[in-house]
Parts: structure tokens; C-alpha cells; sequence
């Protein structure tokens, strides 16, 4: 007798288990044919939420399921974030507003978090929050500055303001380098190639950081805070980890190893260099920039160039910390999140999404990244391995140009269902992604076909010789111009459209021949207008390069990409350098 009642009660529990899946099934909504786009693992279903809603940030999710997304900039009078509420429960957003009427300009404004009921988002210099309002969309709160970046130079680069909170009270916010590898920027804007870095580097006093606050505290500047970890070049993915309580961050390695030192390193090199590193982030670490980055084909700090490093020489600093995992470079980290949720099978707990935004700069190699990594932790600790969540978001493959992509993954939230939810940069393209498959039955089987997708163009490393897009097809303005400018501005003239100008049909390139001879001479840094956007991306000077070659790549972008303006002649250039020199 007593076999059978624990017979039937674990036949009873079962019962209620299989119940349980098959009742949280029914209540997700169904997929959309081909997963809007998406390739994912087998049993995973995707949603479009939103097709548009414009230059998508990061995003959250409320309790309720209400959606909150940041946008990089916003026209006049819409607002920089968007409420989106689903209220017949088809997965698809029948409510979209915008709203917050503070200044997003830039294209690198970022962050949308929830914390003790508060909405926090940023634009390039400053922190927001608003009270949220039960069953309201939209808070009518008060709109209160959290932190303000009190930077005589204005808006930089890596100047993106994620936030994270732990579970002490605290507040985590990056402040980015202004430089790529510390080089002065009053002499050399945006480096030079050949010139070494400032040593020690002035920057690390208050940027290339994470700097720890009181998150109960509104009106902070800097100086409220306290440095965390240093070393730190760019970040715009941070999560806090609720399991082991940590913070960690997935950092931007430098960039142009080649253009900045074509002695020592190829293209290829520059390509696929430096690691994205993922960091477990403790109090007062020291993460090496930008003395050393971390090189993940060899698996060890090496000595920056600008720091008398050749690719080969460890770091000067043993103190510094590695990474915990190294990613292939410039694939572009923009979000990090760490799944705590049930709907997903047992395998996803605990284990870390991260957004790859895509590359703007492994030319002459196909651009890389554009897909949702997940990294699977055991026991606190990740496995060491990495696999492909979502890909699908360029539609193209090889990706050329990254104007080419047709979306490119941003941001990423949980739902309160455990849904993952994707934003794209490029349309606001918002994805709901669910798991509708038995959780007892994944393995490997369901992940074999992702896993052939890191054959793909976007995903694996590049040949160093078959996989050269532009090899001996390039006229003298052409062949400069790839050197030099195409890792900004691409292929095509269309730049990123976020950070880098577009060329293609612009009154700049169109426009003063005197100008353009000044920029490539000079550089130039600050925010800019081109096409009615306003861009912030550093542009280097390149004075180095001959009177011809300047002459030649000025013509080749003036009367291509849409162009047709008149030639710019070597002895343009000539009269202008010297003139600009009398007068020094």
C-alpha cells in the first residue's frame, strides 16, 4: 500500500509538472513565421513586437510587461524613449508612445533601467530617472538628473552611460576614454600613426573607468562617486550578477593596430585584434588600457604599440587582470544580460547574454558580429565556452559595409515570463524571444544547427588571404582611401550611421575644397551635422600623408558615393599647408 501512494504521488507531481510547461506554453503568444528574421536554437520562437520605433538603445521590461526603449537621438518634440504596452496579448505592441523631453543628441545615448521603481535612462552627459506609476505607460513624475558629466571637451568618444545597481546600495556608471590608445588629442587628433601614447596617460584620472555611487542619491556629478576599476576603455554592456555579486562588464578593445602601426601589424591583424574582453569586475582592478590589451589567439596581455609593444611583448603590468573570457575583436559588445528567469531551458540559468552590435572596421575583411551570444555559467564560473543565440540580423552575408546590415542587435531585457527581448539600432526593430519546447528533453541536438553558424562570414575568422573583399581592385584616391578612411566612413560612403559621417551626396564633401583639405590635414573633433544628423565620432589628422595622396583620395570621395564635385588638385593642397604654416 505504501508503494503505491508514492507511486502515485510522484505519477501525481509529474502530472502537475507537464501541466504546469503545457499552461505557461499556452499562455506565450505564437511565433512569427521564420522567427521575424531570426535563426535561433530549435523550439525557440520569436515575436516581432515593434517593426520601427526608431534608432533603438537599450531596453527593459517592466513587471507588467510594459516595454521602455532608448533612443540615440530623437526629432524635435517626440521624446529619446518609448513606452510600448501589448494589451491584447499577441505579443505585438498596440500602445507605442513617445515621451521625456530632455536634449538626445549624439547617437551614443544609451541606458533604460528599472531599480527600486524608477525608469533610468541617459543621454551622452547625463543620468535620468522617473517615478513609474502602477497601470500607468507613461510616468507623469518628475523628470530628476541623477548625474551629470561635468566635461569641458563636451560630448567623446565612448561616452555611453549604462548604469547597473547592486545589491548594497550602490550605483555603476563607466566613464569611457576620450582617445582610442591615449594619444594626444590637442596635437594629434585621433592619433597618428607612428606616435606613442601619453606615458603615464592622463586620461585614467577620470575616464577609462567604472565609478561606484550612492544609488539613492540624485544630483551627482564625478566627484560624488568613488573610481572602482580602472583601465577600462569603453563599455556600453553591464549587468550586475545577482548569483555571485558581481559586476561585469564585455569592453570595446582599441582600435586601427594597422593604420596606427602598419610596421607592425597587418590588417588582418587589425581585423581581428584586439579581444573584446568579458570582465568580472572587482574593487580596484586594474583592466591595463592603455598600456596593454588582451590578445585572445594568444591568451595573454600584450604591450599596447604605443607603449613600445610589437603584438608579441606581455604587458608591463602583472598586476593586471584578465579577462574572464576573450572575444574576436571590434564585434562591437553593446549589452550584456544575465538570464535569471524559468522559461528558458535549465541550461540558459544563470548565463549571460550578450549583444554584438557589429563591427565598422575590419576592412579589408568582411564586418563582424551582428548576433546574440550566450555564455553559459556552471557553479558561478563560465564553462569557457560560447555559443550563437540569434543571428540574422544583417540579411547579408559577407557584410561589406555595416550601412550593408539591415538590423543590428542592441539592446537586450527579460520579460517577467522569462522572455529574452532584443532592440535593433538601425528601424527599432523589437524582438520577443520564447522557448515552446520541452526543457526536460534540450541537449545538444537543439544547438547543433546554431553552431554551424559560426562558419558564417559574420561569426568565424577571416582568411588572411581569401577573404580580402578588396584586394588589387582599387585605384590611387581608391587605395588611399581604403587605408585610411573606410574603416570609418565604409566602403560605400554611407558611414555607421551612428558615429561616423556619411560621404555619399553630403554638402561637406561637396562643398569648400579649403575645408576638406583642413580636416584630412588637421582633424577634427566634436559633434558635427551632416544630412540633418548630428554625428561624434573623432576624426584623425593626416598630415603625415603626401600633398598627392591627400589631392587624390579628396577627388576619388568627391566625385564618387553620389558625388560630383570638381577635383582637388596637389597643388590645392600645397598652397594650403603652407599657408596654414605661415601663419603658425
Amino acid at each position: 500500500m505504501y508503494r503505491m501512494d508514492r507511486i502515485s504521488a510522484f505519477f501525481l507531481l509529474l502530472s502537475v509538472i507537464i501541466f504546469s510547461q503545457c499552461n505557461r506554453r499556452a499562455e506565450l503568444p505564437k511565433g512569427d513565421p521564420g522567427n521575424g528574421g531570426l535563426f535561433l536554437p530549435r523550439n525557440f520562437e520569436a515575436v516581432v513586437v515593434a517593426d520601427s520605433i526608431g534608432p533603438a538603445r537599450h531596453i527593459v521590461v517592466n513587471d507588467n510587461g510594459d516595454i521602455y526603449v532608448k533612443l540615440s537621438h530623437s526629432k524635435k518634440g517626440e521624446g529619446g524613449n518609448v513606452a510600448l504596452r501589448d494589451v491584447n496579448n499577441d505579443g505585438k505592441a498596440d500602445s507605442i508612445v513617445h515621451f521625456g523631453n530632455y536634449p538626445n543628441e549624439g547617437g551614443l545615448s544609451n541606458c533604460m533601467r528599472i531599480h527600486n521603481g524608477y525608469l533610468y535612462f541617459a543621454s551622452e552627459l547625463v543620468i535620468y530617472r522617473m517615478k513609474l506609476q502602477p497601470g500607468k505607460l507613461i510616468p507623469d513624475s518628475k523628470m530628476e538628473t541623477v548625474l551629470t558629466e561635468e566635461d569641458s571637451r563636451g560630448s567623446h568618444w565612448h561616452i555611453t552611460k549604462p548604469v547597473a545597481f547592486d545589491d548594497k546600495g550602490h550605483l555603476y556608471v563607466p566613464f569611457g576614454a576620450p582617445s582610442n590608445a591615449c594619444q594626444d588629442l590637442i596635437r594629434t587628433p585621433g592619433g597618428t600613426p607612428g606616435f606613442a601614447g601619453l606615458d603615464p596617460c592622463p586620461e585614467l584620472e577620470k575616464y577609462a573607468g567604472i565609478w561606484q555611487f550612492d544609488a539613492n542619491k540624485i544630483g551627482l556629478t564625478q566627484k560624488d562617486g568613488r573610481k572602482f576599476a580602472t583601465g577600462v576603455r569603453s563599455v556600453v554592456a553591464m549587468d550586475w550578477n545577482s548569483t555571485d555579486k558581481n559586476l561585469y562588464v564585455v569592453m570595446h578593445g582599441r582600435d586601427d593596430l594597422h593604420f596606427l602601426w602598419p610596421n607592425k601589424f597587418s590588417a588582418w591583424q587589425s581585423a581581428v585584434l584586439p579581444s573584446e574582453e568579458f570582465l568580472r569586475v572587482n574593487d580596484g582592478d586594474n583592466f591595463g588600457w592603455p598600456y596593454s590589451y588582451y590578445d585572445q589567439m594568444q591568451k595573454k596581455n600584450v604591450l599596447a604599440p604605443e607603449y613600445g609593444g610589437d603584438g608579441k611583448l606581455p604587458a608591463r603590468d602583472s598586476t593586471v587582470r584578465l579577462p574572464i573570457m576573450g572575444f574576436p575583436g571590434h564585434w562591437a559588445p553593446n549589452d550584456l544580460l544575465f538570464y535569471t528567469g524559468d522559461q528558458f531551458p535549465d541550461h540558459y540559468k544563470n548565463g549571460a547574454f550578450i549583444a554584438f552590435h557589429g563591427s565598422t572596421n575590419r576592412s579589408p575583411y568582411p564586418q563582424a558580429g551582428y548576433f546574440v551570444c550566450f555564455v553559459p555559467f556552471v557553479n558561478g564560473q563560465p564553462t569557457g565556452e560560447w555559443e550563437v543565440f540569434a543571428d540574422g540580423f544583417a540579411r547579408v552575408d559577407p557584410v561589406v559595409n555595416t550601412s550593408d546590415a539591415v538590423y543590428r542587435p542592441m539592446g537586450l531585457a527579460m520579460g517577467p515570463d522569462g522572455s529574452l527581448y532584443i532592440s535593433d539600432s538601425r528601424k527599432g526593430k523589437i524582438w520577443r524571444i520564447m522557448y515552446k519546447g520541452d526543457k526536460n528533453q534540450f541537449g545538444k541536438a537543439e544547438l547543433a544547427d546554431m553552431e554551424k553558424r559560426k562558419l558564417k562570414s559574420n561569426i568565424r575568422t577571416p582568411d588572411e588571404v581569401n577573404d580580402n573583399l578588396y584586394k588589387g581592385k582599387a585605384t590611387p584616391g581608391a587605395q588611399v582611401y581604403n587605408y585610411f578612411c573606410v574603416s570609418c566612413h565604409q566602403h560605400n560612403g554611407k558611414g555607421d550611421g551612428e558615429r561616423f559621417p556619411p560621404l555619399d551626396s553630403s554638402e561637406w564633401v561637396n562643398g569648400d575644397k579649403k575645408r576638406l583639405i583642413n580636416i584630412v590635414l588637421n582633424g577634427l573633433q566634436g559633434q558635427v551635422e551632416v544630412k540633418r544628423q548630428p554625428y561624434n565620432g573623432s576624426m584623425p589628422q593626416h598630415s603625415f600623408l603626401k600633398d598627392e595622396d591627400i589631392a587624390q583620395v579628396l577627388t576619388y570621395i568627391r566625385q564618387n558615393f553620389g558625388n560630383n564635385a570638381s577635383a582637388v588638385s596637389p597643388a590645392n593642397v600645397t598652397k594650403f599647408r603652407n599657408t596654414a604654416t605661415n601663419k603658425k
